[in-house]
């Protein structure tokens, strides 16, 4: 990219930690510092990234952690909602007009590197919504409620998706009012930007860029952390 659009990042990090035992993973430590902040530095040294709201359970954006309001001038905090879209909405809803590009990026993914950041900025800047993606590489199969087998999928057509996310900001302001009229929500901003028929391209995401939601995944990240020199 020659020039950079005027980008606003959006971090849902409202978890109440289901999955590992009440922990709310944005807390965890991964080699000493916790996954959030680090899911928040590679964008802090992006210096086209003018705003960044990060969206916590209300109770902690009470009182938000002294680290991570003191990380950087621009992190601003914002009480998140029941549902992840309640909470990228909320954060949504500060920021500004001259914002060009809307980037959406879980908490719990701490590996993301300035290539992948730039890949859907650039993609983004099109007038798309843009998400990263990888290949699957297990066989997937469809299970009915019983457990039995329905379906085999074609593995070739698939990918699992992650984030960051990007948007021109009226689309994905122009994507949440219509599902908050309707009564929708998602587990990703893609899905309701597909909702109003507008355009979502797939980009080249990384192996690398895993999302916490285990132990297991707090050991591998620690692994791949330690390989970069971390």
């Amino acid at each position: 990219m020659t020039s950079s659009p005027r980008t606003a990042l959006l971090v849902p990090a409202g978890g109440r930690g289901r999955r590992l035992g009440g922990v709310r993973k944005q807390y965890l430590e991964l080699l000493g510092e916790p996954v959030l902040s680090r899911a928040l530095r590679p964008f802090l040294s992006q210096p086209f990234i003018a705003w960044i709201v990060v969206a916590l359970p209300a109770e902690d954006a009470a009182a938000p952690p002294p680290w991570l309001i003191n990380l950087d001038p621009r992190v601003r905090v914002v009480a998140g909602g029941a549902e992840r879209t309640d909470s990228v909405r909320a954060a949504l809803a500060l920021v500004p007009a001259e914002a060009e590009i809307v980037l959406v990026h879980d908490a719990a993914r701490p590996l993301v590197t300035a290539a992948l950041i730039a890949r859907v900025i650039e993609a983004a800047a099109r007038g798309v919504a843009a998400i990263p993606v990888a290949a699957v590489e297990d066989t997937i199969k469809e299970v009915d409620a019983s457990g039995r087998i329905v379906a085999t999928l074609e593995r070739a057509r698939l990918r699992r998706v992650q984030t960051p996310q990007g948007f021109p900001r009226a689309l994905l302001l122009a994507a949440h009012e219509r599902a908050r009229a309707e009564g929708v929500g998602a587990t990703d901003d893609a899905a309701l930007v597909e909702r109003i028929g507008g355009t979502v391209l797939a980009v080249e995401g990384s192996p690398e860029n895993i999302k916490i939601t285990s132990a297991h995944d707090l050991l591998v990240a620690e692994a791949i952390l330690r390989g970069r020199g971390a």
